[in-house]
């Protein structure tokens, strides 16, 4: 879907990375994950699924002193980690973070991607990830076969449609959040709305505030059998919602 902006990947952080995998494959019938060598450089190993030409990325700590085993350690459960939104401008979601006085965790360009990660605790809630893929419809991270212009090819209908997020003060999140994400969405009370990727975040206070984090998770796919109904589970400390019906996003 070639759009100003979007919400191309959400990603789960866990101490059991094959059984979250494994639960997200089973119930929702996608395919294996990517594992990307390169999260090893964080401490982390990790598996990206394909979710129509969307994706959930599944991360576990592998040192004590890598920034997920502390985010795990505060927290004290599973959770959603990051919010990746793609972007068709690679600069001006950097100058305007820089504009903001938000400072960067890790940066890279890449001749066909980009990754800029906020600094979370300038962006409250979760890292919020500033990317760009050329062509816009491949994504590196999730493997070979999403490079270049055949990257849709294999890819089944759906995507992400939303995103719930956990914050001490919902109002001034949706806020920042909004301002990050530029004049392609818009602000509606405790909600950011992608009107272009029909996709919407919410806000809601965390309890205790320890528990900040994505805490629910939006997805139209079609599921095995042909359910007409919206399945909802909990994985990995995430509420998924799965709504029937999908269509193409590409």
């Amino acid at each position: 879907m070639v759009v100003p902006v979007r919400l191309r990947q959400v990603v789960l952080i866990t101490r059991n990375l094959p059984a979250v995998s494994a639960r997200l494959q089973s119930e929702f019938g996608l395919p294996a994950g990517f594992r990307d060598e390169g999260v090893g450089h964080f401490g982390l190993e990790n598996r990206v699924l394909a979710v129509g030409d969307c994706f959930i990325e599944v991360l576990t700590p592998l040192t004590e002193d890598s920034a997920g085993h502390r985010y795990l350690a505060r927290r004290g459960v599973d959770s959603g980690y990051m919010a990746i939104f793609q972007f068709l401008d690679r600069d001006a979601p950097r100058r305007r973070a820089a504009e903001l006085g938000i400072r960067i965790a890790w940066q890279a360009d890449l001749e066909d991607i980009s990754g800029t990660h906020l600094d979370p605790r300038d962006v409250s809630g979760a890292i919020v990830s500033l990317d760009w893929a050329d062509p816009p419809e491949s994504w590196r991270w999730a493997g070979p076969a999403w490079r270049g212009s055949s990257a849709l090819s294999a890819a089944r209908p759906g995507g992400i449609t939303s995103l719930e997020v956990a914050v001490v003060d919902p109002a001034a999140s949706a806020a920042r959040w909004a301002d990050v994400l530029g004049p392609d969405v818009h602000r509606r009370g405790l909600e950011v709305m992608l009107p272009d990727s029909q996709q919407v975040i919410s806000f809601v206070e965390s309890s205790p505030p320890t528990r900040a984090g994505i805490v629910g998770c939006g997805l139209t796919l079609d599921l095995a059998g042909g359910t007409s109904a919206t399945v909802s589970t909990e994985i990995g400390g995430v509420r998924f919602t799965v709504a029937p019906g999908a269509t193409a996003r590409g």
